[in-house]
């Protein structure tokens, strides 16, 4: 048997366990998950020291990294309490298996629900962040899900620590460590080998580059909900308070810009760009390179340097900010529509006919008004935790928390009826 043989057995076997560990935590009782959440956020905790130096070994082997990728990879004392909280948050929030969505009875007598329950087995394939392994593995459980996660070699050995720590919490719970897997060889190849399981794996979540999410829908035949790139924008509108401007552009594109939900481009209304653009570029050259139309470095001078084509589409995940001048919101609309992701958008303004036709009009999975596209993030809007933001819309659209990760069947009651 060759290697290739191999690994393609391996992997099946990880996905037949996978399938058989799904069925056990779809019919686990809810407080046994919930007390496994709680024994997995433990043991994070507990093991904090031996994670954190995981994360050292992967930061010591990642030198040709970009900035942005560490800044992801990085974990510290902070982040890492941080990953414990989102476990219990998860495990806080309300039971989703067998929650009754719809009822009614038919005329013919029939009693007609529609009910909750998980998807399967979800795999999960990811770069870099070590949170999306303990932010996977919690909401696929609390969603009575099975996962298998795929992480990048740059975090090989924290997430083989977060997924040691994951493990002994659900056995401490009696549920088979089966539910969560890291897959064990970060080898690209076998992602292929992964996503042609349709048989055993109901669904793949690629998060990460657009290379990942083009290699993963090339070679699917399991059903893949992208996870895509964040080409955020904020349109400044001219009826807008241009401090609150300010402060929120900045927050969003520096606050923490390697990530997909910081600010990439900024769209400033032709009415008051003759304010707004010096002010902008006061508050954030030198430390943020600004890339703009030719109206907005006639406004910015020598600090704009000439933005091209390519800069429109760009994810920078850097402290980079493209900048143009629009005529008007219609105009904003159509830039986004063609440079977008459908990832956030947001409009700053005081005129709530002006924001209710860019919520209406804006294609993309997350739309804010007045408030930073930071925002955009699935702790920050209630799921507790996010699987990712999904720039699909089958069968979710924007972030994913445990309601994601389940759909509905029918159930049908009867008294004897027949269909005549």
């Amino acid at each position: 048997m060759t290697s290739v043989e191999q690994t393609a057995r391996g992997l099946r076997g990880v996905a037949e366990a996978a399938r058989r560990a799904a069925r056990i935590a779809a019919k686990a009782p809810a407080a046994q998950r919930t007390a496994a959440l709680g024994a997995i956020a433990d043991v994070i905790e507990g093991r904090r020291d031996d994670i954190l130096a995981a994360n050292r070994t992967d930061l010591a082997e990642t030198e040709r990294l970009a900035p942005a990728m560490i800044d992801r990879l990085r974990l510290d004392d902070a982040r890492l309490a941080a990953l414990a909280r989102a476990v219990r948050d998860i495990a806080a929030q309300p039971e989703l298996v067998g929650r009754v969505e719809h009822a009614e009875r038919r005329p013919s007598g029939l009693e007609v629900q529609r009910v909750r329950i998980p998807l399967g087995v979800v795999l999960m394939i990811y770069e870099a962040r070590p949170n999306v392994t303990s932010d996977a593995a919690a909401l696929c459980l609390k969603s009575g899900n099975a996962c298998i996660l795929r992480g990048g070699r740059e975090a090989l050995h924290t997430n083989r620590a977060l997924a040691d720590a994951i493990a002994t919490g659900l056995d401490s719970a009696g549920l088979p460590p089966a539910i969560v897997q890291l897959v064990p060889t970060s080898d690209r190849e076998a992602i292929a080998e992964l996503v042609q399981l349709d048989d055993l794996i109901d669904v793949c979540i690629p998060r990460g580059g657009e290379g990942l999410i083009r290699f993963v829908a090339e070679h699917a035949r399991v059903p893949v909900i992208k996870h895509y790139k964040g080409v955020c924008h904020i349109y400044v509108h001219s009826g807008s308070d241009l401090a609150d401007a300010i402060a929120i552009v900045s927050n969003a594109k520096c606050q923490r810009p390697a990530v997909c939900n910081a600010v990439e481009t900024v769209l400033v209304d032709r009415e008051i760009a003759a304010s707004f653009v010096p002010a902008l570029v006061a508050a954030l050259s030198p430390r943020v390179e600004l890339r703009g139309c030719t109206e907005t470095r006639a406004l910015g001078g020598s600090a704009v340097r000439a933005a091209s084509e390519d800069d429109w589409y760009a994810e920078y995940l850097d402290l980079i900010l493209a900048v143009r001048v629009v005529d008007g919101v219609a105009a904003a609309i159509d830039h986004i529509e063609r440079y977008g992701s459908r990832h956030t958008e947001a409009i700053l303004t005081t005129d709530p006919g002006v924001a209710d036709k860019f919520v209406r009009e804006v294609d993309s999975s997350t739309v804010i008004v007045n408030a930073s596209t930071r925002f955009a993030d699935g702790g920050e809007l209630g799921l507790g935790a996010e699987i990712g933001i999904s720039t699909t819309r089958l069968h979710a659209y924007g972030p994913m928390g445990a309601e994601g990760l389940t759909t509905t069947k029918f159930v049908v009651r009867g008294t004897g009826q027949i269909r005549t």
